[in-house]
């Protein structure tokens, strides 16, 4: 692989020459634990019958007498990977594996260590320490430069261990839960706190290979999140953080604090649908197959989508519609097109759906699932397709009673996630949300879907004529009658009409402020008369907000992005998707329409529709409830008048 503009080179031989010291920590090396308490027995040999037992020490240094100090413990990681198989005396392959990929981990940690040393100060301050003469005025400065040392240290031993570990996991997890021995004193003090550390966990959570691998990993993942925490808030890590080195023997990246992973792609098992098989929805499938193709537009060298920076790449979309109308075949059909186009070009592809058995009765967990599934499709180096279908069952509404803690953490998860201080759209993935009843989402959740989808399945007499004979199949000499059978299908003339359809709202709140407002100032020609529009929608809807008009503004980018790449670009990835990244923008520009009155008057009917049936439908729903409990109360009330009398 060649280094792109944004990476540096960690040189190989600066990586091995740390093999030996590597080595030596895993053979076994003393550490007094100071903020974790021990929770299983050192794995070094017995002391000979009569050889005593050392006391404990009692540090005599001004200043330390009153930090905890415990009996130092051996730390011996090799004899622990070993004995994770009690019944076998031969080291497995899978043990084998796990030293050596950490005794590489722990060498990228040292030779990252040295590098970040050599490029800052603190190069210079540990040998002005060594010698006795370090300037006062410069400790607070080495004290800090010691904690970014130690922080960096002990991510990229936990980022490289778990990239090492990732394809030998199985189904196999373990719960290893939150990382306590991570010192921040140097580099070297953390290591010794993250193997020790590691020891206490594989005593404890590793009876077999299955079990070790899921432990180490699962123990990797956790102390990159600590460090990544606690970096956050240190001193003297904006270099470190901003930069990435490459690993060419291990293919591995170490962009600052971000977690590294393999480019692995999903295996699918669904059932993929062509777009001749998805009959009515005709926008939806329109907009699906040109979502599709903008996701393929990523550059994995510069990790960014040019729709991403132009304008009209499609981050989160909701798909709404009646049960039976097609949500499932649209999902296929989508995630079908994507592993297709991905299969062509080599990329690596990941699906996934947010399913309710990701909701969990213990507190937190449903939470780290949701952030797990994120983080999956999120992976700037794989194309994603993230799904959460019938997410009103998945997602709690803040407020409603019904509503578990479980279905509230993942809420909090997506809100976070689609719309968050922290997020950022490289465009190399997209999420879809999926409902019957989306008037049952919470609205600020709802909200953070950009593009909306109206699932309407077919609706046209020649709808119903193309679906009757799609599912029948063909073991049948029933003749077609007169008929152009999928011709109401062609999807340019099908879209025409469809947006079309949208110059005038649908939804009779909406159509009475149009029609106010439009006899008010006249045709909506202008931005003036379009934003009085908008000013309308708001005083008849007050959950109409700032975000409404982003969604709505971003949706007519992606009209201005009214083509589809051409099938030969997918066909043949030379034409397109294999061009560097300026050059891809340029060929996507050229292909932009002017945006038009009537798009962005089409655009806010369609969205503010959208808000309106589900503000009728979510108080409708709440109306009904509130009848229900009120009769509850009268009848629970005579009852118990019946039982005094």
């Amino acid at each position: 692989m060649s280094l792109t503009s944004d990476q540096m080179e960690l040189r190989e031989e600066d990586i091995r020459k740390h093999y030996t010291a590597a080595t030596a920590l895993l053979e076994g090396f003393d550490h007094a634990p100071r903020i974790a308490k021990p929770v299983a027995e050192s794995t070094a040999p017995e002391r000979s019958p009569g050889v005593g037992a050392r006391r404990r020490f009692r540090s005599t240094t001004p200043g330390l007498v009153t930090r905890r100090t415990v009996q130092a413990d051996g730390v011996h990681l090799i004899d622990r990977i070993e004995a994770a198989d009690d019944g076998d005396a031969l080291t497995s392959p899978l043990q084998a594996t796990v030293q050596h990929g950490l005794r590489r981990a722990v060498a990228i940690s040292l030779a990252m260590g040295e590098v970040y040393s050599d490029q800052t100060a603190l190069g210079d301050l540990k040998r002005a320490n060594l010698a006795g003469d370090l300037p006062p005025a410069r400790k607070a400065e080495f004290s800090e430069l010691l904690t970014a040392e130690a922080l960096i240290s002990a991510h990229v031993l936990g980022n490289a261990l778990a990239y090492l570990m990732s394809s030998h996991l199985t189904e196999t997890t373990v719960d290893v839960g939150e990382v306590e021995e991570l010192l921040t004193d140097n580099g070297q003090i953390a290591l010794h706190g993250a193997l020790w550390e590691l020891d206490q966990v594989l005593a404890t959570k590793a009876p077999d290979d299955a079990h070790l691998v899921a432990a180490v990993s699962a123990y990797a993942e956790a102390l990159m999140e600590k460090a990544a925490q606690r970096a956050q808030s240190a001193q003297h890590l904006a270099g470190f953080a901003g930069s990435a080195w490459h690993v060419e023997a291990d293919d591995l990246t170490l962009r600052g604090f971000e977690p590294a992973s393999k480019a692995k792609s999903t295996t699918l098992t669904m059932t993929f649908k062509k777009p001749t098989e998805v009959v009515g929805n005709h926008i939806a499938k329109y907009q699906a197959l040109r979502l599709a193709k903008m996701l393929m537009a990523y550059d994995f060298d510069r990790r960014l989508n040019p729709f991403a920076e132009l304008g009209g790449f499609i981050f989160t979309f909701m798909g709404d519609g009646k049960p039976g109308t097609g949500k499932t075949t649209l999902i296929q059909m989508m995630a079908g097109l994507l592993n297709d186009y991905c299969q062509v070009a080599g990329y690596p592809f990941r699906y996934q759906n947010l399913s309710t058995d990701n909701i969990d009765s213990y507190q937190g967990k449903s939470g780290q699932n949701a952030k797990a599934f994120i983080n999956t499709i999120i992976d700037p180096s794989v194309i994603g397709f993230g799904t959460i279908d019938d997410i009103d069952q998945l997602a709690g509404k803040r407020g409603d009673r019904q509503s578990s803690a479980g279905q509230l953490e993942i809420t909090a998860v997506l809100m976070e996630s689609f719309a968050g201080a922290n997020t950022v759209v490289r465009g190399n993935c997209t999420f879809g949300m999926f409902s019957n009843y989306p008037e049952n989402v919470d609205d600020a959740l709802r909200q953070r879907a950009g593009a909306r989808f109206l699932v309407d399945g077919p609706q046209s007499r020649e709808d119903y004529i193309d679906i009757l004979s799609l599912l029948m199949g063909k073991n049948h000499d029933i003749p077609l009658g007169d008929h152009d059978l999928m011709a109401a299908q062609e999807i340019k003339r099908a879209v025409a009409a469809s947006f079309e359809g949208h110059n005038r709202p649908h939804e009779a709140g909406l159509l009475d402020v149009f029609d106010r407002v439009s006899n008010q100032i006249g045709t909506l020609d202008t931005i003036a008369k379009l934003g009085t529009y908008l000013k309308g929608i708001q005083q008849a809807d007050e959950r109409f907000t700032g975000r409404a008009i982003k969604n709505i503004t971003d949706a007519v980018k992606v009209r201005a992005m009214d083509f589809e790449l051409p099938d030969e670009w997918m066909e043949n990835p030379e034409l397109f998707l294999f061009k560097d990244y300026d050059t891809k923008k340029a060929m996507i520009s050229e292909l932009r329409v002017p945006i038009t009155v009537d798009m962005v008057l089409q655009e806010i009917n369609r969205y503010a529709d959208s808000e309106f049936r589900y503000a009728d439908k979510s108080d409708e729903v709440a109306i009904d409830a509130m009848v229900r409990d009120f009769g509850r109360q009268e009848e629970a009330k005579k009852r118990y008048l019946e039982g005094k009398g």
